[in-house]
């Protein structure tokens, strides 16, 4: 989907702030970049939209080299948010968000059903926000606000450059936990910064570490910490949370699989359960149901998150169980009674 190819940037003073990138960021896939203030996560995340031009090498979409592309089909495609979230401040939230489509030459009707359509996938209620002006929101409204407008013109790609940083903990996290929830959804290719490794964990399919301008390494998180290419990874990802860590256990390693699960409706096998997560014959989830109505958004959990992780996300949930996922397959459920077999849960209270 996205690939460098031998790409540097270096400023006129001489300043090296990417050295030699070579990786591809698969389609779907949510790839966050990490690494300390200065490292070049920033400047390789504006190189995807040109933001910034590399000095060096190519970058490809598509298999298509993006300094061949038009510069604004080029940003009509790829999302951008900021910390900053910078509205307009005497445009309404309605106006904001409409203001890719209106360029694109939308008509009212499909931009108004767009913006509705997108306020609602972030959780803001059109009736009550579509009129308001960005004074009147919160922090975290206005960052919703922000992903709702960079998602307006349904591009394929989404850039978040360290979007949550300047809120409270508690509106990050919750919005961390949306934005995952959405992915599950939308389905985009999103490229996210963060320095705050616990983020990029709950966050990422897969992490690029980068230091002095280089990147260092690129996993999932199970994959850095059990093989991790230098030093420094280790260094990193023993300071983010102040212990050293040696192995990770993963959710995919104590789910109940599906033929097992009480909670899974599939072919012949029919679930009993007030709870049930149907699949389709090759073990898409197709539907979540409660005592037989149908559970719109209901947050599934990927095979490779951590038990922590896994912890959290059951807490969040109002529901017993989570239905797993391994690229686009249901592959078990994993429940509170998953997680006291390996008697974790009190140590992970006390995390």
């Amino acid at each position: 989907m996205i690939t460098f190819k031998q790409v540097s940037k270096q400023y006129e003073d001489g300043t090296k702030a990417v050295a030699n990138a070579n990786f591809t960021i698969d389609k779907g896939e949510f790839f966050v970049l990490i690494g300390p203030s200065g490292c070049g996560k920033t400047t390789t995340l504006k190189m995807i939209n040109r933001l910034i031009l590399p000095t060096a090498g190519e970058i490809f979409i598509n298999d298509v080299n993006t300094s061949k592309v038009n510069i604004d089909q080029l940003r009509w495609n790829i999302g951008y948010v900021l910390q900053q979230i910078a509205l307009f401040p005497h445009m309404t939230v309605a106006a904001n968000i409409a203001i890719v489509p209106e360029l694109k030459g939308w008509d009212r009707d499909k931009t108004n059903a767009r913006v509705d359509e997108l306020l609602s996938l972030v959780g803001l209620d059109p009736e009550i926000y579509r009129h308001r002006l960005p004074t009147d929101l919160s922090g975290g409204q206005q960052q919703r606000v922000g992903v709702a407008r960079a998602l307006a013109a349904d591009p394929d790609i989404l850039l978040m450059d360290e979007p949550f940083s300047a809120l409270d903990p508690v509106v990050r996290a919750s919005l961390q936990k949306d934005i995952k929830a959405l992915q599950q959804n939308i389905k985009k290719t999103i490229v996210f910064v963060t320095h705050d490794m616990e983020e990029a964990k709950f966050l990422g399919d897969r992490i690029g570490m980068m230091e002095d301008g280089h990147v260092l390494q690129i996993g999932t998180v199970q994959e850095l910490i059990e093989n991790p290419a230098s030093p420094s990874v280790t260094r990193f990802l023993r300071h983010s949370d102040g212990v050293e860590q040696t192995s990770m256990p993963t959710v995919g390693s104590i789910l109940t699989p599906i033929e097992d699960s009480e909670y899974v409706t599939s072919g012949e096998h029919q679930s009993k359960n007030e709870l049930q997560f149907v699949l389709s014959n090759d073990n898409q989830l197709k539907d979540v149901q409660y005592l037989g109505k149908s559970i719109e958004h209901y947050q599934t959990i990927n095979d490779s998150d951590t038990l922590e992780q896994t912890y959290h996300q059951l807490e969040q949930c109002p529901f017993p169980a989570l239905p797993v996922i391994k690229g686009d397959k249901c592959i078990g459920v994993v429940s509170y009674q998953n997680l006291a077999k390996l008697a974790i849960q009190p140590a992970l209270h006390h995390a």
